[in-house]
Parts: structure tokens; sequence; C-alpha cells
């Protein structure tokens, strides 16, 4: 079964990009050699902080519009509910991919990679965070 990925890359300036793939190690490869002229090498972007993997491509292509649509402290507030840290989660990703058979959200097993997958998120972050996820105007369009 083919896997689709949503990733989100960082780099030391606090820059994020977010794309989808279906070969989440080759794409990481391509952004930490900047094998491809663009965005993420102009920004030095070489840490995968977040990622969902997804069997369908239309809803891996759906969630990366969805949080592509999301302001900038909601995609920080996604990326800390699973990695605090903001580390390199390039090693993890190959494992959690390879180890399943069926779509999972690598970054955090409780969450599951459904169109519903958002409001998911928002249930199991803390009510502190949440204050900051709440939509906005901007989400709402």
């Amino acid at each position: 079964m083919k896997t689709y990925c949503v990733y989100i890359m960082a780099g030391a300036s606090g820059v994020i990009y977010i794309g989808v793939t279906n070969d989440i190690e080759r794409r990481v490869v391509e952004h930490k050699s900047k094998a491809v002229p663009g965005f993420s090498a102009r920004y030095n972007l070489t840490k995968l902080v977040y990622f969902e993997a997804f069997s369908d491509v239309r809803a891996a292509i759906a969630r990366e519009k969805e949080l592509k649509g999301w302001l900038r402290r909601r995609k920080i507030a996604l990326i800390e509910t699973v990695n605090p840290r903001w580390k390199d989660l390039s090693a993890k990703c190959r494992v959690a991919i390879a180890s399943k058979d069926e779509p999972v959200t690598a970054c955090h097993p409780v969450m599951s990679c459904h169109s519903e997958r958002s409001e998911e998120s928002l249930r199991i972050i803390p009510l502190k965070q949440r204050e900051i996820l709440r939509p906005t105007k901007r989400d709402s369009e």
C-alpha cells in the first residue's frame, strides 16, 4: 500500500514549510541537501518537526491545504503537541511508517489520520493551548 505524508520542515530561524509527498525519506533528504532550489533551500529548512501518514492521496492533500490555511501560532501549537523541543524526526518517520500496515500519525499515536483529524487534535491539546487554537475569521474562510 502506498503511503502519503503531510510534513512540516523547520529551520534554525523558526521558518516552517508544509508539504505533501509520496516518499517522505526522499523528500527529507532533498530538503536537507538543498537538492531542489526554492523556499526550503533558501531558508535552510533541515529539520522534519512534524508529519502525518495517509493511505489516500486526496486526504493527504486536503490535510496539507488545511494546515497551510492555519495561522502560524496554530501550526506551532500543533507541532509542539507532539514535538515540544522541535527535534528532527526524520529517523523516527522511517520506523513509524515502515512498521505499520495502516496509515498512522507517526508523531502521535493517539491521533488518527482522516478528515476529522484536526477536530480530534484540538480535543487532546491541554486547555491552556486550546485558547491559541480557537478558529479565527481567517481559519474559517
